[in-house]
């Protein structure tokens, strides 16, 4: 959903400040809730028809089953996909953001819900990562969120250093420019997308890696 090392939009002009908004949790103990979005040049907030899709497909492919589910929400942003996967039953859900304003959000919102489950982190997106895959029980995520900055490759840095830290059957949701399916790439080699739309200017997807083994404890 955002910011991180900048969840900077390309859909809008460079230089222009966006209107501070906000978007809501779609569904679980916190549906409604409203998420309030920085006020940051060209800020990109995942839509709400969007989350609402890919939510659903998240569930259907777990059998509403979010209980115990371990989630990491890179480019955090407003944290609209980390609470929402909170709201749902997940266990844990690790959210992590570069820029302070927004981290400053989170960190207002998680007190206001009482999200113990929440963990915030500052940091950039591949550094965290790399961070993170060390072969800790810990480190394993049932779903991984990826909605970075557009034009700058960071789905070809990230996609392979999320492979190692996916629990088997584990999904990333990752947005982009473009559509992923039919592009013959080096780094999606090893990755299959069971679902995939698209909304205005922005595609998305679900993608689950062939090659996941159990992380050790």
């Amino acid at each position: 959903m955002a910011l991180n090392s900048s969840r900077v939009s390309m859909h809008k002009p460079q230089g222009k400040k966006s209107v501070a908004h906000q978007v809501r949790i779609i569904g679980g103990q916190w549906k409604r809730t409203p998420l309030p979005v920085a006020d940051a040049a060209d800020l990109r907030p995942t839509p709400d028809r969007v989350r609402e899709t890919v939510f659903n497909w998240i569930n259907h492919l777990f059998d509403g089953a979010w209980e115990g589910r371990a989630c990491l929400d890179l480019f955090a942003g407003s944290g609209a996909l980390g609470f929402e996967a909170a709201s749902r039953g997940a266990a844990r859900v690790l959210m992590v953001e570069n820029h302070v304003p927004a981290l400053r959000q989170l960190e207002a919102v998680k007190d206001k819900l009482q999200a113990a489950q929440v963990t915030i982190a500052r940091g950039d997106a591949l550094a965290k990562l790399r961070e993170l895959g060390g072969g800790r029980r810990e480190a394993a995520f049932d779903v991984i969120f990826l909605d970075p900055p557009y034009h700058q490759d960071w789905l070809a840095k990230l996609l392979p250093q999320c492979a190692a830290l996916l629990q088997p059957g584990g999904l990333v949701y990752a947005e982009a420019e473009m559509p992923l399916t039919g592009l013959d790439a080096a780094w999606l080699a090893d990755w299959d997308i069971v679902r995939a739309d698209k909304a205005g200017m922005v595609f998305y997807h679900l993608l689950q890696c062939r090659n996941v083994t159990r992380i050790q404890a």
